[in-house]
Parts: C-alpha cells; sequence; structure tokens
C-alpha cells in the first residue's frame, strides 16, 4: 500500500569530472560521512550545476557551496573545492540567487580554475545528502565513473 510514496531519485553530476568515493576525500568532515553519505567528484569543468530539481535553500556568502531541498525531502550539500571557504569568494561567481525553485541543469556557480589552483585549493568537490537517516536507500555510482554535469545520475535515492 502506498507503493507511490517510495519514490527513487536520481541525482545527476553538477559537474564534469570523475567520479571519486566519499570515503578518500581528504577532509575528516566528508570522508568519515559526518557531513552526510554521497560521493565527490574531480572536477575538471568551471560550472556547477543543480544536480536535481528543487528549492535552491541557500548560497553560501563565498560561494563555494550550495544547498538543496527536493521535493521528497531529501536534502543536498554541493561544496566546491577544498578549503575554498579562505578564499573568501574570490574565484567564484555566482549565477543564480538562493530562494528559487530550480531544474536539474540550471548553473548555480561557476568557478574560476586557475585561481583556485594557483592558490592551492584541491577541487575535489563532495555531493552530500545531509539527511540520509531520513532515507530507506541511497546507491551511489562506482568510483572512476566520468561524469557529465546534469547528465551522468551519481546518486539513487528512495524516500
Amino acid at each position: 500500500m502506498f507503493k507511490f510514496l517510495n519514490k527513487n531519485t536520481k541525482l545527476f553530476s553538477p559537474a564534469n569530472g570523475i567520479l571519486v568515493d566519499l570515503e578518500s576525500v581528504p577532509d575528516p568532515v566528508f570522508s568519515q560521512k559526518m557531513a552526510g553519505d554521497g560521493i565527490a567528484i574531480d572536477v575538471t569543468g568551471d560550472t556547477f550545476v543543480a544536480p536535481a530539481d528543487g528549492f535552491l535553500n541557500f548560497i553560501f556568502e563565498t560561494n563555494h557551496a550550495f544547498g538543496m531541498q527536493l521535493d521528497n525531502g531529501v536534502e543536498l550539500l554541493v561544496h566546491i573545492g577544498l578549503d575554498t571557504v579562505n578564499l573568501k569568494g574570490e574565484g567564484f561567481e555566482r549565477l543564480i540567487e538562493p530562494d528559487t525553485h530550480v531544474s536539474a541543469g540550471t548553473p548555480v556557480i561557476r568557478i574560476d580554475r586557475e585561481k583556485l589552483i594557483s592558490h592551492g585549493c584541491n577541487l575535489i568537490s563532495p555531493v552530500i545528502v545531509t539527511n540520509p537517516d531520513s532515507l530507506k536507500s541511497l546507491k551511489v555510482e562506482a568510483s572512476g565513473t566520468p561524469l557529465k554535469q546534469g547528465i551522468t545520475p551519481v546518486i539513487t535515492c528512495k524516500s
């Protein structure tokens, strides 16, 4: 009964790159899943898009991360690079304002890759489901998978 409530939600890659296991991210907040469960991307592009249809809740003032809430209650965090908060917004361009409904593939943030790299930032970017305990299941794609932003599925959640 009510099987329609057991809906699978696919989250698509917010950036071009290669999928990396979250456990191998060189930051314990992410690798030990303190912030939630998910994947990371070894980013090769310069634009980050919404990984699913939903409400863009927030973009950090420094533009290094953004959060979303999907219609089924899944909460997401896309964190662009590691230690990028230290740049205080330098090298990041906000492409849309928060507090709006977006579709999967909507551009959110553009980065200046060279600037971030020249400041010693690691571009490994975690994509986290911050409320995994509220889900029935969460399945991630395999490490090494080539990713095309807005097209390649990276996480499947069942609520």
